[in-house]
This record gives C-alpha cells, sequence and structure tokens, in this order.
C-alpha cells in the first residue's frame, strides 16, 4: 500500500493569502523536468524531498515511488515546500504525470490506481505490487545518471494519451492529432505524422494505454 504522499494535503500555492512573486519551482513538464510558472495544475505529485530550507530544488527524485494525487483530500492542508517535508509537485493533467513518469496514488487516487493496475496486469506483467510497477517504472523512466528514458516508435502506433518530443516541444497523441503541451494547457494542433518519433511516456505506460486505461486531460484538448 502506498505511503500517502497527500496525508497532510495541501494549501495549494494559489489559495494562500500570501502569493509568492516569484513561482516556486515546482511544476513538472511531460519530459519530467521541474519548472517554475504561474499557472499551477489540476493534480499533485511526490517524489519525496527535493527542495532545502530556501525552497531550493536540489535533486529531482529522492525516492522510487513517483505518485499522482488529488488536491484535496480529507480536508487536510499543509504549506507549500516546508523545510524537511515532501516536495509538492504540481501537473497540467494526469496524461501529463503519466509522461513524466509518475503512476495514481492507492490511496487519494484508489479507483484509477485499480485501474492501472489492473492493465498493468494484462499488458505488462502479472506482478502488479505498488512496489514492482514502481521498479518497473523506475526502469523505463530514467537511465544511469538520472537522465529521461525515452524510446522510439511509430507515431501512428502510439495509443491516445501519450506525449512525444519534437526538439524541446512536447506533444500529445489525442486520436489523429497532435496537441502541444504548454503549462496553461494545449496550443495547436497538427496532424499526427506517418513517422518513427521519440516516445516521452514510459514504455510501461504506453502499454497500460494501448490496453485501455483513461487517463485524465486537461480541457484545453478539448473533447
Amino acid at each position: 500500500m502506498d505511503h500517502h504522499p497527500a496525508v497532510n494535503l495541501l494549501t495549494p500555492a494559489w489559495r494562500r493569502r500570501e502569493e509568492p512573486s516569484i513561482p516556486l519551482q515546482n511544476r513538472i513538464t511531460p519530459f519530467g523536468d521541474i519548472i517554475a510558472t504561474p499557472e499551477r495544475g489540476t493534480l499533485l505529485g511526490n517524489r519525496g524531498i527535493l527542495h532545502d530550507d530556501q525552497q531550493r530544488i536540489v535533486r529531482t527524485a529522492q525516492v522510487r515511488r513517483w505518485l499522482t494525487c488529488v488536491l484535496e483530500f480529507k480536508n487536510i492542508r499543509r504549506t507549500i515546500m516546508k523545510p524537511h517535508r515532501y516536495t509538492e509537485l504540481f501537473f497540467l493533467d494526469e496524461v501529463t504525470a503519466l509522461a513524466a513518469g509518475h503512476r495514481p496514488c492507492c490511496e487519494c487516487r484508489h479507483q484509477a490506481y485499480k485501474m492501472f493496475q489492473s492493465y498493468w496486469r494484462g499488458a505488462v506483467s502479472e506482478q502488479t505490487s505498488a512496489e514492482e510497477m514502481d521498479r518497473r517504472l523506475q526502469a523505463d523512466r530514467r537511465i544511469r545518471g538520472g537522465g529521461k528514458r525515452t524510446f522510439l516508435a511509430p507515431c501512428e502506433d502510439l495509443p491516445a494519451g501519450t506525449f512525444i518530443g519534437q526538439g524541446d516541444q512536447a506533444w500529445l497523441v489525442c486520436d489523429g492529432q497532435l496537441l502541444r503541451w504548454t503549462p496553461g494547457g494545449y496550443a495547436e494542433r497538427q496532424d499526427r505524422p506517418r513517422e518513427i518519433v521519440t516516445v516521452l511516456t514510459p514504455r510501461s505506460t504506453v502499454a497500460v494505454l494501448r490496453a485501455g486505461y483513461l487517463p485524465g486531460v486537461h480541457a484545453s484538448a478539448g473533447g
């Protein structure tokens, strides 16, 4: 069972009376990078304690269990990036979190977790404990030295909900189109190319999407 990162959950930055003049570096891109941006996300994430006492990011991950959680849980509040507490990370939507290498939390997102686990069993492995899934996800999302692991695949074969990279831009596969990711939502669209592309979403997660898992997508994607 997950140790729920949101047990002390959270007073989001946009609800605090004193809004910081400079955005905190706590927003995750589909590349898995941690950036500072004034836009906020729709989901919370956790990778352990990543910041120092001055709220500066000093590492990209501390634990193997990368979770995606709801913003509100049991009416509990917490201070963002409190010293010696886990770093609250935020995502535009679930497909962004999946691309970065996170999975649903089994406590605050229990139904999503069970669905993810069920599709994992049929598409990836019969080993579906949280520990086993996290071990496989760690191998699929990171290379030695901590960089992001990607792979090549025909774009037409990728399931909806997958992210691909084109230069420094991330594009969401959505039916016959690609949607360009930005911190505030999805921007322009283009037709899905018939070519080999660089896939950002971990290989095991792509298999789960292909098997039928339906992740949440930001409203700016439409439909």
